[in-house]
């Protein structure tokens, strides 16, 4: 019976032993924000004077920060030398006696030394997680990754919810809510420590795979980032943008404690509520962000996504009124998570896979970093500054700290939107008016399923197209497979002159040309499928011309994807699969005398790809990237996981 009711949990939480991992990663997780509150909170307990709490909080964030910075490339080799369920349980036992101890011990001394060595032992235990999740949920590692996620920063609000609550009872009973909220902390990672040692799934350990064994510096890192980022200005565009995001949230969580008691005249409670509102704004802008600006490009809406987190900071800054404060910092975190998200996309599209590791371990150290000196310059600066008042006229540190910082957020936005701005010729301000007009879009007025195969040459479309296209048979549905140019008899001569190698065409020419084609495909082949209710699927459409025109002839993208739209009519594919391959790799594939688009440069090739990249991150609800260097079986596996569900909700919808 108990059997059957654990079942019904979902993904990856169907299995026992990550369903335990998972709360204690709660418990933790919620202990590490509380803790943060707290340890904040204390510090300005400890001293007397703004001068003081100001270089105080600074101390304390830095110590809890700093252990990141320097350990981060060598704390994993602790879960694979050590008995991993150990390593967390010893973690958590260690952090609940530090936690216990601050407030007995009650000195700022001690109150540094715990902050970063809890710090430690957090770097020691998330690697020994990370390791030990691949073997508690083989089967529904996504699921995992997700709640894993959620657990971490989705216990943020909660915490903060919390030290608010006992804020308010601080007042009512005379005890600090920084002593009690060490306790509750310290509770929270005995509990996990419980529940972790329960589990008895966690292998004890894996054997170093490297070839030498050495463990790369936080130096060595950053000098293998830094010379691939040297080699791409939209990597440092990306860098400086998601540094400012990062920086601009960090200013707020830095001065936040001091904010709240010397400008809004707040308590814990009222520290607590803006702490949460910058985590609230976070989720937001990471969860339906993107989908506001859906329709925009991601390189462009990056700048002016960190301008507005500037312009939020700078008006929290001369409008010290608790709503619209609270407000502010909401509107703040949904830029920042918007950047943050936004970055991460396209960095991940930017990036070669054999450089990436280093590339996301000079962004996370970056980060890191930022996050350090945002928080603890902040309120040092704000101390420096210190408070002044000329007749009724009183300038605090902490507002123009939040004002500079917002400026400067202003800055970095506008500096990366000139280097990330792919629509030069176009205004901002079309792009958001666009946005604002939007209406949802109405549903198709056809029955069928229309799925497009993209890729670079030698991706393997002709294949996964034919699997498909058996397997729906197989399954009783009209199926029509159909390709781009030269399905139709017209297409079949315009096929030929495109590809001739003989042929001299301008990119103009060929743009035509391509439209032509699928002007008579959409209106003799696709169309008509699709209204007796057939899965269409398709070699190649519309973004091909955007990859190959656009960003391979260096046209302007705009005006292809305008003439595709007026040579279709608007039809856009239901789903889009990208079989993402290496040029080099793809075009070694192909036998035979090369057309005239295969003879083109690799340069050339390599820019095709990274159109269809940039298009996928584009529209990532429309698009699945499949990286096509895979065995044809794995491929095909992703590509039915993605269309079948898609099937029978097309059949229910009415004509």
């Amino acid at each position: 019976m108990t059997g059957h009711r654990w079942r019904r949990w979902p993904g990856a939480l169907a299995q026992r032993g990550f369903r335990r991992l998972s709360l204690a990663l709660v418990l933790s997780s919620f202990g590490d924000w509380l803790g943060f509150l707290a340890t904040t909170a204390l510090a300005t307990q400890l001293v007397q004077g703004f001068d003081a709490k100001s270089f105080a909080v600074g101390g304390v964030l830095a110590f809890r920060l700093l252990p990141a910075v320097l350990l981060a490339p060598v704390v994993g080799v602790v879960a694979d030398r050590f008995d991993r369920r150990l390593t967390m349980v010893l973690s958590d036992l260690l952090r609940f006696g530090l936690f216990l101890s601050i407030p007995l011990v009650g000195t700022l001394t001690w109150l540094l030394i715990a902050t970063a060595l809890v710090e430690v032992l957090s770097l020691v235990w998330i690697p020994a997680k990370e390791s030990a999740v691949p073997h508690l949920a083989k089967e529904q590692l996504e699921s995992a990754n997700q709640i894993s996620l959620f657990a971490t920063y989705g216990t943020a609000p909660v915490a903060a919810a919390v030290f608010g609550v006992l804020g308010l009872l601080s007042v009512r009973t005379g005890h600090s809510a920084a002593n009690i909220a060490f306790y509750v902390n310290a509770g929270t990672f005995l509990f996990a420590a419980v529940q972790v040692f329960r589990i008895r799934d966690i292998p004890s350990r894996v054997e170093v795979t490297t070839s030498t064994g050495d463990v790369p510096t936080v130096i060595d890192s950053i000098r293998e980032g830094l010379r691939f980022a040297g080699t791409s200005e939209l990597v440092r565009g990306l860098l400086v943008a998601m540094l400012g995001a990062l920086a601009a949230a960090g200013v707020v969580v830095g001065n936040g404690k001091l904010f709240t008691e010397t400008v809004l005249d707040g308590g814990e409670a009222a520290f607590a509520l803006l702490f949460g509102s910058v985590f609230v704004g976070i989720a937001l802008g990471v969860a339906v962000g993107p989908r506001a600006i859906k329709g925009m490009s991601r390189r462009r809406a990056l700048g002016p996504a960190i301008v507005g987190a500037g312009l939020c900071l700078a008006f929290m800054s001369v409008v010290p009124v608790l709503a619209l404060v609270v407000f502010s910092t909401i509107l703040l975190g949904a830029f920042a998570g918007l950047a943050y998200v936004l970055g991460l996309t396209l960095l991940g599209a930017e990036v070669d896979d054999a450089v990436r590791g280093r590339t996301f371990g000079l962004v996370n150290s970056l980060m890191r970093i930022s996050l350090l000196l945002s928080v603890t310059v902040a309120p040092t600066v704000a101390g420096a500054i210190g408070v002044h008042r000329w007749g009724s006229f009183d300038l605090n540190g902490v507002s123009v700290t939040l004002l500079l910082g917002g400026l400067l957020a202003v800055v970095v936005g506008v500096l990366s939107y000139r280097t990330m701005n792919d629509r030069p010729g176009v205004p901002l301000r079309a792009d958001l008016a666009a946005l604002l007009r939007r209406r949802p879009a109405p549903g198709p007025a056809y029955t069928g399923l229309f799925v497009v195969f993209e890729g670079g040459e030698g991706a393997g479309k002709s294949t996964q197209v034919k699997r498909l296209a058996a397997l729906l048979e197989q399954q009783g549905r009209e199926v029509v497979v159909t390709r781009e140019p030269g399905a139709t008899p017209v297409g079949a001569e315009i096929r030929a002159l495109l590809l001739d190698p003989a042929t001299r065409l301008s990119p103009r020419t060929e743009a035509l040309l391509y439209a032509a084609d699928r002007a008579q495909h959409v209106a003799t082949v696709v169309q008509p499928a699709l209204a007796r209710g057939a899965v269409v699927i398709s070699d190649r459409y519309v973004d091909s011309s955007l990859a190959y025109q656009g960003a391979g002839r260096a046209l302007d993208v705009r005006e292809v994807a305008e003439l595709s739209e007026w040579a279709t009519e608007g039809l856009r594919p239901d789903v889009t699969l990208l079989l993402d391959i290496d040029p080099a790799v793809g075009l070694a594939r192909a036998t035979g005398a090369p057309d005239r688009i295969e003879q083109e440069s690799l340069e050339f090739h390599q820019a095709v790809r990274q159109g269809f990249l940039d298009l996928a991150a584009h529209d990532p609800d429309r698009y699945l990237v499949v990286s096509a260097e895979q065995s044809p079986d794995a491929v095909h596996h992703a590509v039915r996981t993605r269309v079948l569900p898609l099937v029978p909700a097309r059949e229910l919808e009415p004509v």
